[in-house]
């Protein structure tokens, strides 16, 4: 069937709908018409090889939820220099079993006030020391060579001041104006700041910028150099929309949206989590689904649960494809701090009994920081108070904390509210740094064991496990941003730095901390790819084993019965618990009863039992 007749049939079953949506929410036909025809043209100007892999992808939805999953998040300047770099590293990236690559920021931003890509400049435009858009076409190539899947950012919320819309808007000129929320005046700004919370009160305190050399406020709710776009107005919609198919157009398997709760703005409310911000990605759902159909939708939601899953939108009127486990991720840190995995198992719990359509992306460590929004509500009813204890968690990493290892610096630290958040690697918050800074074996070996734990216990959450690059050979802090002047303001640079292919090549030397860990994540992969048990269709629940510091969780599925336990303690602790029957310790093969098993500090199992009848080997 022809592209134009692939389109035409997907348009038709997707087209009511897309057309009440677009006129709830503006009301204009014209628009709503120029839409479609746009769409059409990125549908035919799809690259033939991107067409077939929408077809293959059409006809297996679930390609993308299957146990064999695997992505690592990467700047390619500090991986590879260039586009072209990363394409050559194609072969490394393989041997780290990943076949997901999550591009940061790499469109054109300007340099000083780029917020690390996410101020973006131009849309169809590389960052010139990285590459070219044909560049980054030949890598997406090249990645589906390896059935390797490309992702990347799309930064809808605002603009840089430096887009071409920004200084045509500076000029004052009003076509360009309406594009954002220009007031010459503070009452409304004024009036948006009572109901609007700040998102970063100490390094951008409010949500407007005063231009003086125009005389009017500008909305910037993250940083005076990133202008809110106002999807009131539908040209904004649809321009950003050709934005987006552009760049699913270069080869793009999975596109994340950024800040998407903050993307419709009205006086009077938080600015968040608006319901026409659910038509705006219900719309673009759709747009995907007929232009692009083998595009996925990642959608950065970074609120607590109940304010996430709305964003995967229903099992009718589904919305992101995936969501990121934020919460998750930092109750997992506040678990390693207190000892105690009763906050992560509520959680867990949670997570666990909603539709299995819902996927998440899992991961310990990603480019931003580590905010310690949790349940402080639960975490009260258990004698925690919610000041008190941030301190003690941005102590507690920063080593400064008895008996603490973890080695790292605090981010947006307020003077006078003396909260904070956190930044650091992966290994540097295990205790690896501080042990080689001792040269302490026994401590070095300690960390090893918390880090590989952590990772396993990411790998047996139901959904995407993502690595950071440089998690894989334990890459420690990076102080040296401290010293350039662009990036020195800002701490979450000790987690961003410089790949260190020198130390990657001790990966392949016996005894390193590169190797055990490079080594232990790799057993670990192997393992999460071999069995079934591991895919998303899986029933996963927690397993409650009579210990507060000793995580239980039970995967189960036709064939298989796994069971894998994780001691956040740094001390021994025993699963009270029975299983019936033996189980095989899937990391050294060894028979295994599951009866009161003890559990060395900070030291994990994963333990597996084929079901009667099924012959399958372990």
């Amino acid at each position: 069937m022809k592209i134009e007749e692939t389109f035409q049939k997907r348009l038709q079953a997707r087209h009511d709908e897309l057309r009440w949506l677009y006129m709830e929410l503006y009301g204009n036909s014209d628009m709503f018409a120029e839409l479609c025809d746009q769409m059409y043209r990125f549908a035919v100007e799809r690259a033939p090889e991107f067409q077939k892999l929408d077809g293959q992808r059409e006809k297996d939805p679930k390609w993308f939820r299957k146990n064999d999953m695997l992505g690592m998040m990467l700047y390619i300047d500090n991986f590879a220099e260039n586009l072209q770099g990363v394409k050559k590293k194609l072969d490394y990236l393989e041997s780290c079993n990943v076949n997901y690559i999550h591009l940061m920021p790499f469109l054109e931003s300007p340099k000083g006030r780029s917020d690390g890509g996410y101020a973006v400049a131009d849309f169809r435009k590389v960052q010139p020391e990285l590459g070219t858009m044909d560049d980054l076409v030949e890598l997406a190539k090249a990645c589906h060579k390896k059935n390797i899947s490309l992702c990347m950012d799309f930064v809808m919320n605002h603009t840089s001041e430096d887009h071409e819309w920004a200084k045509r808007a500076k000029q004052k000129d009003g076509e360009y104006m309406s594009r954002y929320f220009f007031y010459d005046n503070p009452s409304i700004p004024q009036q948006f700041d009572q109901t609007v919370p700040q998102v970063f009160p100490t390094t951008a305190p409010g949500n407007f910028t005063y231009l003086n050399d125009i005389g009017y406020y500008v909305m910037t709710s993250f940083y005076p150099y990133q202008w809110d776009l106002n999807y009131q107005n539908p040209r904004v919609f649809n321009e950003m929309m050709y934005n987006f198919l552009f760049l699913a157009n270069q080869g793009m398997d999975i596109i994340r949206i950024d800040a998407v709760p903050y993307i419709w703005k009205q006086l009077g409310t938080q600015c968040r989590n608006l319901q026409q911000v659910h038509t705006i990605v219900r719309m673009m759902r759709i747009i995907s689904e007929i232009v692009c159909p083998g595009v996925l939708l990642l959608g950065e939601v970074v609120m607590a649960p109940e304010k996430v899953v709305p964003y995967f939108g229903t099992v009718e009127k589904p919305e992101c494809h995936m969501l990121y486990n934020v919460t998750t991720m930092a109750t997992t840190w506040h678990s390693v701090a207190t000892r105690d995995i009763r906050l992560l198992k509520k959680q867990m719990d949670i997570v666990n009994s909603l539709p299995k359509d819902y996927l998440f992306l899992n991961y310990l460590r990603c480019h931003d920081d580590i905010g310690w929004g949790l349940d402080y509500p639960t975490l009260q009813q258990w004698g925690m108070d919610e000041v008190e204890h941030k301190r003690y968690l941005n102590r507690y990493f920063t080593g400064n904390e008895e008996h603490s290892e973890s080695r790292g610096e605090l981010y947006n630290d307020d003077p006078v509210t003396r909260d904070a958040r956190f930044c650091g690697t992966t290994a540097s918050m295990c205790g690896v740094e501080s042990a080689l800074f001792e040269r302490n074996d026994e401590k070095l070996e300690h960390a090893v064991t918390l880090d590989l734990m952590l990772h396993a216990y990411m790998f047996t959450q139901s959904g995407i496990p993502m690595l950071y690059s440089g998690d894989e050979i334990g890459q420690l802090n990076d102080y040296t941003y401290k010293k350039d002047e662009d990036k020195c303001v800002d701490s979450r640079y000790i987690h961003r730095g410089k790949f260190q292919w020198d130390l990657s090549e001790k990966r392949t030397k016996k005894g390193t901390s590169q190797e055990r860990i490079f080594k232990g994540l790799a057993a670990l992969e192997k393992i999460r790819r071999t069995h079934s048990v591991f895919d998303s269709s899986a029933n996963v629940y927690t397993y409650d084993v009579k210990d507060n510091s000793v995580l239980g969780i039970l995967r189960e599925n036709e064939e298989e019965r796994f069971i894998g336990l994780f001691n956040f303690a740094d001390y021994d602790r025993t699963a009270w618990m029975e299983e019936p029957g033996e189980f095989t310790n899937l990391l050294t093969g060894e028979s295994v009863k599951v009866k009161d098993v003890l559990i060395p500090g900070h030291d994990f199992l994963w333990l597996s039992k084929q079901k009667k009848g099924n012959k399958k080997a372990q």
